[in-house]
């Protein structure tokens, strides 16, 4: 199976949110819905960037990063790169 690390844009206040899942197109529309408790009050969102990992822990391992001071570089290259709004 297949996993996916994405980042949403809140076209509400313009924050991102990184996550992971095996089935991004309901993934992103349980955030849009409310169904997300951690995004509730941040919707509607924009799914700009989705990157595909053969493994759970593969994709894990990238979300972490990328959340972590050492990946705040790259994702603010992919956030410039893939956010042309």
């Amino acid at each position: 199976m297949d996993y996916f690390v994405y980042i949403l844009k809140s076209q509400k206040d313009g924050n991102y949110y990184t996550g992971i899942s095996a089935n991004i197109k309901n993934r992103v529309k349980q955030h849009n819905s409310g169904k997300t408790k951690s995004t509730r009050y941040r919707r509607p969102f924009k799914l700009i960037y989705k990157e595909k990992h053969n493994t759970l822990e593969g994709a894990r391992e990238r979300e972490k990063f990328l959340k972590s001071y050492s990946g705040v570089a790259e994702k603010k290259r992919i956030i410039d790169e893939f956010d042309k709004v």
